[in-house]
């Protein structure tokens, strides 16, 4: 059994604060649930903080990682058991500083694409108040650094709509250039993806 990841079920859901779920997990220092909000690892971007009030009481979650069953680190002789229910709540605060600035990397990544000739975004790491995106092949000189900063601006206020979709490999295929998706990145085993759009525009992560 797996971790259900809730905040991947829509993009309202990316807004909760809040939830509810079972331990299905246990070790010395972590546990993992059933189902969370709580983002892992992954992504260029760190995982999220909280709480989890269970059955003796509140314990801080300082740490998230995994794919499948997603550990939730939380302080060594917490007592918790597999079965036991849990009340989470995230660190509100946090998770909305990443989430804008993870699209503020996508919208960049798709700006610099459009006006640099194909310029293909091959790393990143994200923070609350700072980020870092390597792109390839290009080096930026301040004019371009300029222009760049003009049209993420302008497009930022025109307060585009965000949009999420589930689209196949072949849809996406069809609609953009492989070198645009970074689609080689992903094993041929992913068939489903889901896609966000701002405006009619969209950027891939794999």
């Amino acid at each position: 059994m797996t971790t259900t990841k809730l905040y991947l079920e829509s993009i309202d859901a990316g807004y909760y604060q809040n939830f509810h779920a079972k331990i299905i997990g246990v070790s010395e220092t972590s546990v993992v649930l059933d189902r969370t909000l709580f983002y892992p690892l992954g992504g260029g971007q760190h995982w999220d903080t909280g709480t989890l009030n269970g059955p003796n009481g509140p314990l801080s979650v300082t740490e998230v990682r995994g794919r499948g069953d997603v550990e939730h680190t939380v302080q060594e002789g917490h007592q918790l058991s597999i079965g036991d229910e849990v009340q989470g709540s995230i660190d509100w605060d946090l998770r909305y500083a990443r989430m804008r600035m993870h699209t503020a990397q996508h919208l960049v990544s798709g700006l610099v694409y459009e006006m640099f000739d194909g310029a293909r975004t091959v790393g990143n790491q994200l923070h609350a108040d700072r980020s870092r995106i390597d792109f390839n092949p290009i080096s930026f000189d301040e004019p371009m650094l300029e222009s760049m900063t003009n049209a993420v601006n302008q497009t930022i206020d025109k307060g585009l709509e965000v949009t999420d979709s589930i689209m196949t490999r072949e849809q996406i295929n069809s609609m953009m250039p492989p070198e645009r998706t970074n689609m080689d990145l992903l094993p041929a085993s992913v068939t489903d993806l889901r896609v966000v759009s701002i405006g009619n525009q969209i950027d891939m992560c794999p």
